[in-house]
């Protein structure tokens, strides 16, 4: 084990005379109390590390240690349900977390049987079975295994004979580097969308299962609000959530709501398909910039079981203030508005690791990033959201004043975009909605179209419209009160199925035509905003519940006899008239 001496401290920053071989990167302790620490830097026979814990107390002269190892956390069963730190150590104070506990274990393989890297040898039933996986690094043959029982985490439960001839000990729990990422077999094509039962998401902008996703907005735009929601409705197996930075009182919040969330899939705790990475703006700030590799450590391992994961982030702008104050302490020329050069290719890394994969034990797997970024001031123009929006494919903007005006989700439909939205037609007409791309294009149109008439209105008044124009501004109100607007706190419309969303859809494109032709026939704007067919659609989120499609089918038709009455009045009154069909 290679040794230092400190020469100098500074916050989290510290340079050591090494006497001994070190390795970038290298995970190390710090003086007598063993602090956590990684190198950073290498120069000469000099080191500069960042230390994770709070280095109060250090001084010139204290010791150094290298472990020969990177920064690695520890993978296993123990993990769901439970809180961590930035370096994954547990701050809930239960069995488990503790590895005080025992797992239940399964075996699935038999002695003599060769066995590859990230293969499954075992499951560990309990509330929710998990696959035991052979160390990616590690494949050959079994010499012995353990039979049904249950056994501590780091119990060796399989002794393998490697290609290499080594004897290796593998247990229900590994460790792995949190900054490499974890092989796969192969990547497979985003083209199915992660459901997140948000209309404004999943009709207008979806985010591909194994896909990207940014989630910017200033303070008070209800971030943390819609990430909770997607950690509850998202049909992701495995939820994985890490608040970077955020104030106490906030992270304080997530840990009191999210052990008594109803995982509404099973009817258990949410919690129990979790896991809460915490590291609050007052702990140290270099354990901040690891928390986002633990999270993603942690999403792929849970991948490599054949799961899909979410991993939630709130926010990467706090990740990315670490970065700046590290970098400033180690006195490296600074970039755009004080952060480092290397940010665009840290985000690049970061977000390059989430993915819909072939694991190495064969099965399907995906891990979907949906990062929170904190722009100062609701500013989209500053670094970290310019950086990211390159690295994402789906950018879901939060606007202060929707929000100010209480309209949630706040999210701008006009700032925000899907890139991948092309790609999931087949996936929706699949499920029933081969309309889908083409009723989400006329639905951007009709909001592109308000917002320049909304310009026009308060400059001449809405009055002074043509009608058509007045027409296209009721429709696209219709649109935002009924496919935009969602709140989640309702107990009817805090989610929307596929299936209910592709009716919804149906039933205000099915108005939105209807009112066209009725409108060019010569019925009346004013009778065609009075119909009780618009207010029941203006309110049909709350009306109509899941699991009830044949309430709109009832409505649709409804509309329909509202309509032909309304050509029928306007024949009466003009009997040269020929009424247009609906």
């Amino acid at each position: 084990m290679s040794e230092a001496r400190i020469r100098w401290v500074g916050g989290p920053v510290l340079r050591a005379r090494m006497e001994g071989p070190f390795h970038l990167y290298e995970a190390i302790r710090v003086g007598a109390a063993a602090l956590r620490g990684e190198v950073i830097s290498l120069h000469g026979d000099e080191l500069v590390a960042q230390v994770y814990e709070d280095t109060t107390g250090l001084r010139p002269g204290d010791p150094v240690h290298g472990s020969s190892q990177p920064l690695s956390v520890r993978l296993g069963p123990g993990l769901l349900g439970h809180i961590f730190d930035g370096l994954l150590r547990p701050l809930d104070v239960t069995p488990a977390a503790n590895n005080t506990t025992r797992y239940d274990f399964e075996p699935c393989v038999s002695k003599g049987q060769h066995i590859a890297g990230g293969g499954v040898f075992g499951h560990a039933p309990g509330v929710r079975r998990q696959a035991c996986l052979m160390p990616p690094q590690y494949s050959g043959t079994i010499e012995s295994v353990c039979a049904a029982g249950r056994y501590a985490d780091d119990a060796p439960l399989l002794v393998l004979r490697s290609d290499a001839g080594q004897r290796i000990e593998i247990s229900l729990s590994h460790e792995w580097p949190v900054r490499r990422p974890r092989p796969v077999t192969q990547r497979l094509p985003a083209d199915a969308p992660l459901v997140t039962g948000q209309r404004v998401l999943d009709t207008m902008f979806p985010v591909a299962r194994g896909g990207r996703a940014a989630l910017p907005g200033g303070f008070g735009t209800g971030k943390t609000v819609l990430q909770q929601a997607l950690a509850k409705w998202c049909n992701a197996d495995v939820i994985v959530y890490v608040g970077c930075g955020e104030r106490g009182n906030e992270m304080a919040e997530v840990l009191h709501d999210f052990p008594q969330l109803e995982d509404p899939h099973t009817g258990r705790p949410l919690l129990e398909r979790t896991v809460i990475i915490a590291n609050t703006s007052n702990m140290p700030v270099a354990a901040r910039e690891a928390s986002i590799y633990s999270a993603i450590t942690v999403a792929e391992y849970f991948r490599d079981q054949g799961l899909h994961v979410a991993l939630l982030a709130d926010s990467t702008s706090r990740w990315a203030e670490a970065l700046r104050e590290v970098s400033g302490r180690l006195g490296e020329l600074p970039g755009e508005a004080g952060y480092p050069a290397y940010l665009s290719s840290r985000l690049a890394e970061y977000y390059e690791r989430a993915a819909r994969v072939q694991t190495l034990a064969g099965a399907e797997g995906s891990v979907t990033i949906i990062g929170a970024v904190s722009p100062p001031a609701g500013d989209f123009s500053e670094p970290v959201t310019l950086h990211t929006r390159r690295f994402v494919r789906s950018f879901w903007a939060l606007d202060r004043q929707r929000a100010q005006a209480r309209f949630y989700p706040a999210i701008h439909p006009l700032q925000s975009y899907a890139e991948d939205a092309e790609s999931m037609a087949p996936w929706w007409q699949q499920h029933g909605n081969s309309d889908w791309l083409a009723h989400r294009r006329r639905l951007l149109t009709l909001l592109e179209q308000q917002a320049k008439l909304e310009r026009m209105v308060r400059i001449v008044g809405k009055d002074a419209l043509p009608v058509q124009q007045q027409l296209t501004l009721l429709c696209a109100e219709l649109v935002s009160e009924a496919i935009l607007r969602q709140s989640a706190m309702s107990t009817v419309d805090r989610y929307c199925s596929p299936e209910r969303q592709t009716a919804m859809l149906r039933a205000v494109m099915h108005f939105v035509t209807s009112a066209e032709h009725a409108l060019e026939a010569g019925v009346a704007l004013e009778r065609i905003a009075a119909l009780p067919g618009y207010r029941r659609l203006m309110r049909v989120g709350e009306e109509i519940a899941e699991g009830d499609p044949g309430r709109f089918d009832e409505l649709r038709r409804a509309i329909d006899a509202e309509f032909q009455e309304a050509l029928r009045e306007l024949a009466r009154r003009t009997p040269d008239a020929r009424p247009a069909q609906s």
